[in-house]
């Protein structure tokens, strides 16, 4: 009776609201993308780079659609890790976990990265790798203390920028310039390619699906806040780029690391330059609060399932965090950016982004009929648009393939080497 009790309490406890889990997504996604997705995208969309970001958004619904329709059916921690690992086969949840790991501790790493770049422009005797390592330590420990913790910051962090772009918004329609318009072609190629690109930066859709279990009524909440997320963040992507493209033309957007100060610019205002550029600065903190949380996360499902070392699984006596899996992830991060060039290691999260949500779509179609909210065509759409991106970034980005695929083969080496342990463990 008292070890039934004690599995109980060391159950990670559902304490974040709608509210929090649509947070969550929207702090994932709109972050460090927008800030310079937007000029990467304008070089190929032109004037039309609105257009881009609705295609992409409605080829991201599919997809999201998909993890909702999972969640729904069961709400787990692991997210698509789980649904894998049930619904197509051990290995393939094995490695889908393995690369969603891989992929957000990089793209943490270079969030961090990103922020104390932006941070050493505004205060240059503070060394960009010592401050991305400060960050990565700080949202460590604040994680370690508790997701309420983490969702209250992520809430303010998410709300401040949300307040800084609806401000780009709002004060750069009062300088758009129509002739940046002239050569509106929705229809051209680059519109698609555009999309490519506009795509990962709707990535972070699914991160509450990752804490699902820490959500209240997390069958209903955890669907809506991913479909509310996608909303929000769209609606934002497409005035943010009118403005934009309205204030300096896509042509300087597309030659700026920062396309967003350069288009507030043309205002003449610095007080409304410096906001903006703050606003880089919160986007990427909260991606990487965001890619804390996940992580460690998933890797506590992994190892709740013995796909990685059972310690990993362990819920700290007083914070029911899962501290040892926190602690992996965070110093993981801060080895990353004190001592590793990740600039084209980075390159694996376009690879893994398309590889797991593809898997997302293959097992939302395995479910049972009465299992389903949405027809089939969903999925397949879903599964079909994400493996023509793969495709994509085969021509466009083979150093991504080939970094991707090498992360799938280390996997699938240390899945077989742990398996045979656990057989011949077994049989002693």
């Amino acid at each position: 009776m008292n070890k039934e009790k004690a599995q109980q309490s060391a159950r990670l406890k559902p304490t974040l609201g709608l509210f929090d889990a649509t947070a969550i997504s929207v702090g994932a996604i709109v972050g460090a993308g927008i800030y310079v997705v937007t000029g990467i995208a304008a070089g190929y969309a032109g004037p039309a780079l609105t257009i881009s970001m609705l295609i992409a958004a409605v080829v991201a619904v599919f997809t999201a659609l998909s993890f909702s329709e999972l969640t729904a059916w069961q709400p787990r921690e692991g997210s698509i890790y789980e649904y894998a690992y049930q619904l197509i086969s051990p290995f393939a949840g094995f490695l889908t976990g393995w690369m969603w790991i891989i992929s957000n501790i990089f793209a943490g790493a270079a969030v961090a990265l990103g922020f104390a770049n932006y941070f050493h422009a505004l205060f240059p005797v503070f060394p960009p790798n010592l401050v991305a390592a400060m960050l990565c330590l700080s949202f460590t420990v604040l994680n370690f203390f508790g997701i309420r913790q983490s969702a209250l910051l992520n809430n303010i962090l998410v709300a401040a920028k949300m307040l800084i772009l609806v401000f780009f918004v709002v004060y750069g329609l009062l300088f758009v310039n129509s002739a940046n318009f002239a050569s509106f072609n929705p229809f051209q190629t680059g519109v698609f390619s555009a999309a490519f690109y506009i795509f990962f930066a709707y990535g972070g859709f699914a991160r509450v699906a990752v804490v699902a279990e820490e959500v209240k009524d997390a069958r209903k909440n955890v669907p809506r806040a991913i479909v509310l997320s996608l909303a929000i963040s769209t609606i934002v992507y497409v005035f943010v780029g009118l403005v934009a493209v309205g204030l300096v033309g896509a042509a300087k957007l597309a030659l700026s690391n920062s396309p967003l100060t350069e288009a507030i610019n043309v205002t003449g205002n610095a007080f409304a330059a410096y906001l903006v550029s703050a606003g880089g600065l919160v986007a990427t903190a909260s991606v990487l609060l965001t890619a804390i949380l996940g992580v460690s996360r998933m890797a506590y499902a992994m190892a709740r399932r013995r796909d990685l070392p059972q310690i990993l699984s362990k819920l700290h006596s007083r914070f029911n965090t899962p501290s040892y899996s926190i602690w992996m992830v965070g110093l993981a991060m801060i080895l990353l950016v004190l001592f590793v060039d990740i600039t084209r290691v980075v390159a694996i999260s376009t690879f893994a982004l398309l590889f797991y949500y593809a898997l997302a779509n293959v097992s939302a179609l395995r479910l049972k009929n009465h299992n389903r909210v949405y027809p089939k065509i969903v999925s397949i759409v879903g599964a079909a648009t994400c493996i023509g991106f793969l495709a994509f970034t085969l021509v466009a980005k083979t150093d991504a393939w080939i970094i991707g695929v090498t992360a799938l083969a280390v996997s699938a080496v240390y899945y077989w080497f742990r398996k045979k342990l656990t057989e011949r463990v077994q049989d002693f």
